[in-house]
């Protein structure tokens, strides 16, 4: 059994892109930020657990880029949007799971913000190929589930970073993050922006679970989604009516097209058109390194 796992770990290992560690300096504080790998996630965080259970509403900034994020070639600043818009949404997600989340303008106990330092595109091509060769066995073996792995060429990554501060902008907590697809759990998209959209969401994910639970979410099997949770996947209206300026899930029509290979865009609306009018750009006043997406 230790010699498959191992076999298992070493195929997936030689099959995913890599993503790499970064830190923008866009944190408050590096200083007790301590390694927390997953299976396949980089990590490394920190938390005043105590204070952060503690904490009853939370807010969340707009989620930004690095430079060298921001100025990606192969991505568009549509693409750009709907990937910052993944990772807040995800995130609000999954604090709503605890915590009360109020509005931009509103005071809370907790703010949040997430800067993504790096992003490497999917090659649409090589997705395409993969999505095609995924088919193939079920039309000449129908009814034999026949799993047959991405190409491991043109994989797409994300490196992110993101921390919660108190009401007197003491950093509570901190995380570092970076993934990479991988040739058999992550569906190809023929778009550019495929893995990094997909990654976005799992991001988001993460850190919200470190806020909702106190603890690292890696190393341990997650409790499955609430209710409220699975009907926010499904598409449905969020626990918090705040999460609603980040748009709705796709849903249904999102995981179709998941399947299929599509574009995240063709299922994915983003944000509402009036909601980043409604969020002040706070980015540009705070550090001249990020850049809001679409701006």
């Amino acid at each position: 059994m230790r010699w498959a796992v191992v076999a298992t770990l070493s195929l997936m290992a030689a099959g995913c892109a890599t993503a790499p560690l970064e830190r923008s300096g866009s944190l408050a504080s590096y200083a007790n930020l301590t390694p927390s790998d997953g299976l396949l996630t980089k990590s490394q965080v920190s938390i005043s657990k105590a204070d952060v259970l503690a904490a009853k509403t939370l807010r969340i900034e707009p989620a930004a880029f690095t430079g060298a994020a921001a100025t990606e070639p192969l991505f568009s600043d549509k693409q750009r949007s709907l990937i910052k818009n993944t990772v807040n949404r995800a995130m609000c997600s999954a604090l709503g799971e605890r915590f009360r989340i109020v509005g931009p303008t509103e005071a809370a106990d907790l703010s949040v913000r997430a800067v993504i330092t790096h992003m490497a595109p999917t090659d649409a091509t090589a997705a395409g190929v993969s999505k095609v060769a995924s088919v193939v066995p079920s039309i000449v073996a129908p009814g034999v589930p026949i799993p047959v792995p991405r190409l491991p060429i043109g994989l797409g990554s994300l490196s992110a970073e993101a921390e919660a501060r108190d009401r007197s902008g003491k950093q509570k907590a901190a995380m570092i993050w970076a993934r990479g697809a991988n040739s058999f759990t992550s569906p190809p998209r023929v778009s550019s922006d495929g893995d990094a959209y997909d990654l976005a969401s799992a991001f988001g994910d993460d850190f919200g679970k470190l806020l909702v639970t106190g603890e690292s979410p890696f190393g341990k099997v997650s409790a499955p989604p609430s209710l409220d949770g699975l009907k926010a996947v499904l598409g449905g209206a969020p626990k918090e009516a705040a999460c609603e300026a980040f748009g709705r899930a796709p849903g249904l029509p999102g995981l179709i097209g998941q399947r299929m290979g599509l574009p995240p865009d063709w299922t994915d609306r983003g944000e509402p058109a009036n909601a980043a009018s409604e969020i002040p750009d706070t980015d540009s006043a705070r550090d001249p390194l990020l850049v809001q997406a679409g701006n």
